[in-house]
């Protein structure tokens, strides 16, 4: 069964319903060179056979079908969509390409990018995931970790509330672009995507960068221990290991990883110092986690419920919870 987070979005909206048609939008030649690449992009992976097989065709036939450009200054333009034949041209060594002209505002321009993306089912998760956030930060002129946060605080909110919840503007905004944009709705999106920016920072840089593929990168991040895990990942990416000979390599590491354990070691409750070695057992002092289910229990007695001002003060502070556990 394919994990929710791993399934592709369905983009509801299609270019020329959003846009217009430029079906008959005149068709221009440009030096590859007036063209420059957008600093935030949705796409950064991109499959080397698929671009050797494009780049053939390039050879034989040219640029089909225009990319698409807005000006960005006196005879300078900034690539909206179509990075892949852009990239097949410079390859080739092409002068000129055949674009289609628009203005353009930035928000405009990265919706176009990535609502493409999306109707080809080109992006790996987490290019979707981290996209998606941009996009919502420029329309909310915002941050994407403040976007971040408001998305699970939303989603806090329809939790506690279960209906009427009666949504802020910013969140307003986020509902409907989501209704605009695919058919993963905002609440699924939280739930099973925004957990997968908690991956290790290495493997999601790799991705960011376009390094390795999305399942290459989720097979090597189940190695818990950090120094196995950026070995092969760094053994992946320079020999180009095959998904399969990951997998088996994962697997090598985790079995090894376990023989050398101490069946013991593992439970989560032990705490351990800074140089991971657990204390002694009369000098340790009462786990945090323990104190918090302490906390939790004596919460669900408390009278605290019937005071609204203590409420709010305890919204409070499950919300500033919520953002700590964001930033892992």
């Amino acid at each position: 069964m394919v994990n929710k987070s791993e399934q592709p979005y369905k983009a509801k909206a299609n270019l020329s319903v959003l846009f217009g048609d430029d079906e008959d939008t005149p068709k221009n030649f440009i030096p590859l060179e007036a063209i420059s690449l957008p600093a935030k992009q949705p796409r950064r992976y991109f499959d080397d056979r698929s671009m050797q097989s494009l780049v053939d065709s390039i050879k034989i036939n040219g640029v089909l079908q225009p990319i698409l450009v807005r000006p960005i200054g006196e005879d300078r333009y900034e690539l909206v969509a179509g990075e892949r034949r852009y990239r097949g041209a410079k390859t080739v060594g092409l002068k000129e390409i055949p674009v289609v002209i628009r203005e353009l505002t930035e928000e405009q321009a990265f919706k176009i990018a990535l609502v493409e993306n999306l109707q080809r089912e080109d992006l790996n998760p987490i290019e979707e995931t981290e996209a998606t956030l941009e996009l919502l930060a420029i329309q909310l002129s915002s941050s994407t970790d403040a976007v971040t946060k408001l998305l699970y605080s939303m989603k806090n909110d329809v939790a506690r509330k279960k209906d009427n919840v009666i949504l802020q503007p910013e969140a307003e905004t986020i509902v409907k672009a989501f209704d605009e944009l695919s058919s993963m709705g905002w609440e699924s999106f939280a739930t099973n995507r925004l957990p997968l920016l908690k991956l290790p920072e290495e493997i999601l840089e790799a991705l960011r960068q376009g390094k390795i593929e999305y399942t290459k990168a989720r097979a090597i991040a189940q190695i818990k221990d950090p120094e196995a895990r950026v070995e092969l990942l760094e053994l992946a990416i320079a020999e180009g290991l095959s998904l399969k000979e990951i997998k088996k390599r994962v697997a090598e590491i985790k079995k090894a990883t376990e023989s050398e354990t101490d069946p013991d070691a593992e439970n989560e409750d032990e705490e351990t110092d800074e140089n991971g070695e657990k204390p002694d057992k009369k000098d340790k002092p009462e786990s945090l986690k323990s104190e918090m289910n302490k906390v939790y229990n004596a919460l669900k007695k408390s009278k605290v419920w019937k005071d609204k001002n203590k409420q709010d003060q305890l919204q409070k502070i499950l919300d500033d919870m919520e953002s700590l556990l964001n930033e892992e």
